[in-house]
């Protein structure tokens, strides 16, 4: 009985738990790569992305992103008028004010093996979100299955939504909006928003949205369907059958709202 003692007490030492309690915050993500910055209409908030450089020199490379790798999201507040919106700089973009969290993932070997088979598990990354301050978000990492379940679509891409970003492939400011006939859908969605805010359709004839942003989207209609996640360059249609006015949201990013008028 003893030995078994022991050794379940050695077992229970080394084996791996997972979750975001095995993320430290990285004091020193300053020190790596700035290689994205974005403006989130949807959520009032500057953001910018840090990468330490061996992790951007192994992607533009072609390589894995190795293991150690850190990524780093600074979410910052942005300065706005009496109204409540943005103000811009010289060049159109926020102006970044206070930090308000950090959201972090780190890809280490393994990691992410001791999920339940259910868990969206994104190879061996975990997440996790700290405080303006460096201090761990109890409340945001107890849920932060969503993190998976954002990333979960991006599984060609080593689940790095920024991937494209971190190789320089597209430029690091701003969203080009599609335009015209080629476009491809009824409705936009660029810099976090629906383009137009609200449309009319036809009770019984599919309605399609094309996704413009980096980052994936969903279609939730409220009290109606829901599309499947879809990434940039995507598109999803849904159909409603009855008229009336339907309010909808990003799946992914409630602040994200839209209105369908139906025929």
């Amino acid at each position: 009985m003893k030995i078994i003692v022991v050794l379940l007490g050695c077992f229970l030492a080394t084996a791996a738990v997972a979750g975001p309690e095995k993320i430290k915050f990285p004091g020193n993500y300053l020190t790596g790569v700035l290689y994205q910055t974005l403006d989130r209409p949807d959520t009032k908030q500057y953001r910018e992305l840090y990468a330490p450089a061996a992790a951007v020199e192994a992607v533009r490379k072609g390589q894995p992103i190795p293991h150690g790798t850190v990524l780093t999201l600074v979410q910052w507040s942005v300065e706005q008028d009496a109204q409540g919106v943005p103000l811009k700089d010289a060049n159109g973009r926020f102006i970044k004010k206070d930090i308000i969290a950090h959201t972090v993932m780190e890809k280490q070997k393994d990691w992410g093996a001791d999920y339940p088979g259910d868990w969206p598990r994104n190879g061996e990354w975990e997440y996790a979100v700290f405080t303006a301050d460096g201090r761990p978000n109890e409340k945001a990492n107890a849920n932060n299955k969503a993190c998976f379940t954002c990333h979960l679509p991006h599984a060609k891409q080593d689940f790095v939504i920024s991937l494209a970003k971190l190789n320089n492939t597209f430029p690091k400011t701003g969203q080009t909006l599609v335009k015209g006939p080629k476009a491809g859908g009824d409705v936009q969605i660029a810099s976090f928003a629906f383009m137009p805010a609200k449309i009319a359709a036809m009770a019984g004839k599919a309605l399609t949205f094309l996704n413009t942003d980096d980052t994936p989207h969903q279609i939730s209609v409220a009290g109606g369907p829901r599309t499947e996640v879809f990434l940039r360059g995507q598109k999803a249609s849904l159909t409603i059958d009855k008229p009336g006015e339907y309010n909808y949201i990003c799946g992914l990013h409630p602040a994200m709202k839209g209105v369908i008028d139906v025929k």
